[in-house]
């Protein structure tokens, strides 16, 4: 009888070999089945299809192959398996008797994404919150005013921020994570990714002023001088210290030199570094528009066009009438003032710019290593003008630093931009932060909701992953940024505990009562097994709580840290950087009840069985392990068991009985068992 559980194929180099292909590359592609009721098995695309051969067998399953020739077109593929009289088709939606063309496996020939990269482990870093390395580049009390707010240094490191923290400083800067780099090593961090770090009014610095430069506060301030402001001053045409001290070219070039230095010393450590590209807008206070007035008159730079309609910045912006000087009618990202949009279509002077940009942090003498792109999607004033610049930026990338990496940040379907030319990939909320965050919490990612038909509903969860992961050629989804907390939404700990608001109404002590800790890392063990480069936001593997932005952006609490679950996290991410399976291996999902799922992770070599129990009680699960490969002469050893009280290594030896294993789950708690390789 045909066993349609049986078959598989994926685009891993166990099913596709090569699995990211170049132009007129001979491709092997592979397909399972069980032992039983196959009478063929055909390959088929657009244009053509073959009779695959059977060409290997095990215990378990037979393999089929066939092996074709590529152009420099994209193709798309399936499988028709015909037994007990019937055409099953197969595809990313795995088998089914009516083909939905929509789920087929792709291959974009020459499509491919850094090596490093796949199933990466990275570390976000949002710099003013993580630690203090140099107080002589600190904010000081109403050194300018942002959004009519005189900024102040906050000199409690272990202060939560205001719910309207605009103008607070805690100090972290580059020179403070160069310190902490060891316990990045020894953490097992493989990449950072640094929240945006160039020359920027606010703590977040998601609005640009300088793209050339790194941000002093972040930096060095060799050449300091000037006054702040007066009480109640909010024109910053009087901050001369902020001034002196973001545009002197001394602090500017010293504080790039900083982070050549920190590029430099993280790569002796194996680190890689992206950087923040906030490319669609940059800020008010940007050298280009200069509302601020913080550029007037300075020498080295030309007049902004906020003020003076004949600066030869004028078509970097739109501007919906024509009343200068102060022309406060330039388009903002939804509305912002403080973040004019910029105008590439009316400025090739602009567009040649950030392409330039694009190169520049990327080659040497920085060496950064990839780039991840805010609000990616809204870049332009089109879609063709989006994906027109996207090609460009991908090519400017790529041609300084082939090796470099392309994240997005982008919510809703990323397919048409993951063709192969635009991006490598994405920050996985979709087919990752999503779905789980649901299933473990039953909490939306901001904690603004509560759904407790979303909780514990397996069968939701595996339709939503294998539906958003669908939607991903497999050298995207292997690449893709996957983070359970960052610094747009809630701590994930903090949603454990199903309350629903934020700091400002709620208070931020709300956002440390009641978390669950097991459940937290149950969540960890799904992070660090799933397809994709788990990525941690600094702080989550102290402890660090919080409601979503600004209380998100808690410094990190050196000296408080809950080291347990420091500890554990140096268990799994020592587990998962031991096994290539968990970086690039193949990935299926087994069994799921309520508050249940597990799921195998598998390549020709090892087996990984992943089960996770949501719920507040012990429970009894069977899972059909045999589809993974795992057969009853195997030896099973568990790795690690999470529950509520900590985590434990303690082996554990399992055998599976006519290819079930039978496990017993205590509650809250997340296991990874794994076959036992003979010597």
């Amino acid at each position: 009888m045909l066993n349609t559980d049986a078959f598989f194929s994926d685009g891993t180099q166990d099913y596709r070999n090569p699995c990211e292909p170049l132009p007129y590359d001979t491709v092997t592609i592979r397909f399972r089945t069980g032992k039983e009721g196959i009478d063929s098995v055909r390959l088929v695309t657009e244009e053509d299809f073959w009779q695959m051969a059977m060409k290997e067998s095990d215990s378990l399953f037979d393999y089929y192959e066939n092996e074709f020739e590529l152009a420099d077109q994209v193709i798309s593929y399936y499988f028709e398996v015909y037994g007990d009289s019937k055409i099953w088709y197969y595809n990313r939606a795995g088998a089914a008797l009516e083909l939905h063309k929509e789920f087929n496996f792709m291959i974009t020939p020459g499509f491919q994404t850094p090596d490093w990269a796949k199933g990466a482990v990275f570390y976000q870093i949002f710099v003013d919150r993580f630690f203090n390395g140099d107080v002589t580049n600190d904010v000081v009390d109403g050194e300018y005013s942002y959004i009519n707010t005189p900024v102040r240094k906050v000199t409690d490191w272990s202060k939560y921020p205001d719910s309207f923290g605009i103008g607070e400083f805690y100090g972290g800067d580059l020179q403070g994570v160069i310190k902490k780099l060891d316990y990045l090593q020894d953490l097992g961090i493989e990449a950072i990714y640094f929240n945006p770090i160039f020359v920027s009014p606010s703590n977040h610095k998601y609005d640009t002023q300088d793209y050339d430069f790194v941000d002093p506060h972040y930096g060095v301030i060799k050449r300091d001088g000037g006054e702040v402001l007066a009480l109640h001053e909010t024109n910053n045409r009087q901050a001369t210290k902020y001034r002196t001290r973001v545009t002197d070219s001394d602090n500017l070039n010293a504080s790039n030199e900083l982070l050549i230095r920190l590029v430099e010393e993280a790569h002796k450590r194996g680190l890689k570094v992206i950087l923040d590209g906030v490319f669609n807008h940059c800020g008010s206070f940007h050298k280009w528009l200069d509302r601020e007035g913080i550029y007037e008159g300075m020498v080295g730079y030309e007049k902004g066009a906020y003020a003076d309609k004949n600066s030869p910045y004028i078509s970097f912006f739109r501007f919906k009438e024509d009343r200068w000087p102060d022309n406060s009618s330039y388009d903002g990202w939804w509305g912002h003032d403080t973040l004019p949009k910029l105008n590439y279509e009316e400025s090739p002077i602009l567009y040649n710019y950030v392409m330039d940009i694009a190169k520049k942090w990327v080659s040497p003498p920085f060496n950064c290593d990839g780039w991840r792109l805010d609000v990616a999607a809204d870049l332009g004033y089109s879609k063709e003008f989006n994906h027109r610049f996207f090609r460009d930026f991908r090519k400017s990338v790529k041609e300084a630093n082939p090796e470099a990496i392309i994240f997005a940040e982008h919510y809703g379907d990323p397919k048409s931009w993951l063709s192969g030319d635009e991006w490598d990939t994405v920050m996985n909320y979709d087919a990752f932060m999503e779905p789980l965050t649901w299933f473990l919490t039953g909490m939306e990612k901001h904690s603004d909701e509560y759904k407790e038909n979303l909780l514990n509903r397996h069968d939701i969860f595996f339709q939503a992953m294998s539906y958003h992961m669908s939607r991903y050629q497999t050298t995207s989804l292997y690449t893709t940024m996957n983070e359970l907390s960052n610094h747009d939404h809630s701590r994930f700990l903090t949603r454990t505990n199903k309350k629903v608001g934020r700091t400002d109404s709620l208070g931020p002590n709300a956002a440390n009562e009641g978390v669950n800790k097991g459940v937290f890392r149950s969540a960890v063990t799904v992070q660090m097994t799933w397809v994709g480069a788990p990525t941690i936001y600094y702080g989550d593997e102290a402890g660090v709580c919080g409601f979503t932005d600004p209380d998100n952006r808690r410094t990190f609490p050196w000296g408080n840290e809950d080291m347990n679950l420091i500890d554990f996290h140096k268990e799994i991410i020592s587990i998962h950087k031991d096994y290539e399976a968990l970086r690039t291996g193949s990935i299926l999902f087994l069994e799921g009840a309520l508050g249940f799922i597990s799921y195998g992770r598998f390549n020709r070599v090892d087996k990984f069985i992943v089960a996770v129990n949501n719920n507040n009680y012990e429970i009894t699960e069977v899972i059909n392990t045999w589809k993974i490969g795992i057969s009853d002469e195997d030896t099973l050893c568990r790795l690690l068991l999470t529950t509520e009280e900590g985590y434990y290594r303690e082996a554990v030896v399992f055998h599976t009985e006519n290819g079930i294993l039978k496990i017993t789950m205590p509650p809250v708690s997340s296991v990874i068992i794994k076959n036992i390789i003979s010597p």
